[in-house]
Order: C-alpha cells, then structure tokens, then sequence
C-alpha cells in the first residue's frame, strides 16, 4: 500500500465526488442503483485493492484478477462490466486508465511546499526572480535569469546566463539549464541537462573542427521531461519540444530536433539532430533515430526500432531496419520457420 509518509492521503472521498470528476456512471452489479454518499479511503491496484479502494480495469490481460478482486469500487469499460465481483460497485467509463489517474490525483494531491530561498543558495542579483518561489541549498542561479511565480528549483541545480523558466515550474534537483527558454507548468526531473552543445563538428585532412552551436532549446508549456535526459541546444535553428509532450528518463535529444505537441517519447530513445517529430507520435523505449528524418503526426515506432528513413503519418513501424510493422512481424515468422527448419 501507500506509503504515507511520503504521499499524505487527502481522502476519504465520496463516490459521487468520483463520479463528478470523472464522468463516469455508478453502476452495480447486486443493486439496482449505488450509493453516491458511500466514502473510499483509497487508491489501489486489482489485487491488492479492498472494500474502501477504488481501483480500475484497463488492460484485458487483467480480467480474471478483475473478477476476484475485492475493490469496493472499480473503473471499468462497459463491455466488461458484466465480469465484475457482485459486491464491487463500477464506475464504468470508456477511459478507465484517465479517469482512475484523475481520482489518483484527488487522492494524492500535489503537496504545498514554502516559498523560500534558501541562504545556501548563489543567486545574481539582477536575476529576477518570481513571486512565491522556492530555491533550494546549493541553487546557482546566474546573471539575468527569469523565473515565473510559483515555480521550484531543486538542490544543487545550476541555470545559467539569460534562461527563462515560466511560472509554476518543477525543476528537479542536480539539472543543469543554459540557452534555454521554458514555458509554464513545466516538470523537469532531477539530473536533466539542457541547452548544452549539439555534437556538431567540421572533418577534413587538417583536422576536427568544433562548429559553433548558436541555436537554443526551446521548451513550450506542460511538458514534463524525465531524470537523465539531455537535450542539446541548436546549432542555428532552435531545438524545440511542444506543448504537452512527454519525454521518459535517459533520452538524448541532438541539436535542432523539432518535437511537435503531445509527442510521447518512452526510455533511452537516440534522435539524432534535425529530425522532425509530428504532433502526437509515440517512440517506444530504446528507439534510434538517424538525423534529418520526418516523422509524421500520429507516427508510431516500436520498442528497439532502428529508423533510417521517414515515417508517415499515422505509421506504425518497427525492426531494425525499421520497416511497417507488419512486414517487421512477417519477417520474425520468417526467420522462426527458417531456423527451425534448420535444427530439423
């Protein structure tokens, strides 16, 4: 269960409050009609869950957990509901995952926290710095730095010459931030680093030579970007993530990627630089894409694709080479027959 020491629970909450936030309509099994003055005291998963949990059935995989689960309450999709426990009341819902995520968030609100700059913390003098913010010990925040109203900086994070952070900001502890501009609402995990050089370099018989990287990231509302990750500022045009994008732990980010808006990009993804992301495409976890690639809105690629060329939009691709994912999984048939026919 819930460690409550680090997650304060704000319940109990009636069901009908539930029902309100969610949308979705109390159904049960054993009565003709639910009590909406019921109280939870809790969120909990299928089969841990009891009779003062509400819980949620999402993934098909899980129906026979459903059917023994002994949650009072429980997020389900219509089809299904004829699976449910007699004693468990339904909020039945076509989106059960993001109606139980929004009764999470009722559950476990964001905790306050004090605005405060702590005296261990380096900041310039001409930073202009927000109402109610918090800056945590061993903070460098440097020469004309903004930071918008309500926004927090962690320990021992280092934001320098000339960034912009918006209001109602989350930045994690140990981050590092130059050439950079962010917009509100924006969660940056702890061990990010943003706005360093683009892997940007001159070969010839001479010699390597550095090619200046001038661009700068630029990071638009409500995005929320995982600890490990880096993302390299442009060497000319801007690199650039959209509005509402979700990016895992450990991704790189080359220099003048273009990430469009509710783009989800999953752990230890590779874009190399001036690939162009479309709005709403997905990268399963340890995808790597080769540079100046276009990948279209709605695009898909599976876990581990290795991509050297464009994606349509709405696209699903998967292999190395990445090819449509039905030729991917054609080819891994192919390959099973072949080696089994081998050992025959």
């Amino acid at each position: 269960m819930v460690d409550n020491r680090f997650f304060p629970n704000a319940g109990p909450v009636r069901l009908s409050e539930i029902a309100t936030l969610t949308g979705a309509a109390i159904t049960s099994p054993s009565r003709a009609e639910a009590n909406g003055n019921r109280s939870f005291a809790d969120v909990a998963p299928l089969d841990r869950a009891g009779a003062n949990d509400v819980s949620f059935l999402d993934n098909v995989k899980y129906l026979d957990t459903f059917a023994e689960s002994k949650a009072g309450a429980c997020f389900v999709r219509p089809q299904y509901a004829g699976r449910a426990p007699k004693d468990t009341v339904l909020l039945v819902t076509a989106e059960p995952y993001y109606a139980y995520a929004l009764t999470a968030q009722r559950f476990y609100p964001e905790p306050n926290f004090t605005a405060v700059i702590s005296p261990q913390a380096v900041v310039a003098k001409n930073a202009a710095i927000g109402k109610d913010c918090r800056i945590g010990a061993g903070a460098v925040i440097g020469e004309n730095v903004k930071i918008g109203a309500n926004s927090r900086i962690g320990s021992n994070t280092v934001i320098d010459d000339g960034v912009e952070i918006g209001s109602d900001c989350r930045i994690g502890a140990l981050c590092s931030i130059s050439h950079a501009i962010i917009g509100n609402r924006v969660i940056l995990h702890r061990g990010i680093h943003i706005g360093q050089d683009g892997f940007g370099f001159a070969p010839s018989p001479k010699g390597i030579v550095k090619v200046p990287q001038l661009g700068r990231v630029l990071i638009d509302d409500d995005v929320e970007i995982g600890s490990g990750t880096c993302i390299d500022r442009g060497a000319g045009p801007d690199t650039v993530i959209g509005a509402y994008s979700k990016i895992d732990n450990l991704v790189q980010i080359g220099h003048n990627v273009q990430i469009g808006k509710y783009v989800i990009i999953t752990g230890q993804c590779g874009i190399s630089g001036s690939t162009q992301i479309g709005d709403g495409a997905m990268l399963g976890a340890q995808s790597g894409l080769a540079g100046h690639l276009r990948i279209g809105a709605g695009a898909k690629l599976a876990a581990r694709t290795g991509l050297m060329h464009d994606v349509p939009p709405g696209a699903t691709y998967g292999g190395t080479p990445a090819v449509p994912v039905r030729d991917w999984h054609r080819q891994t048939v192919a390959i099973a027959k072949l080696a089994k026919k081998k050992d025959e």
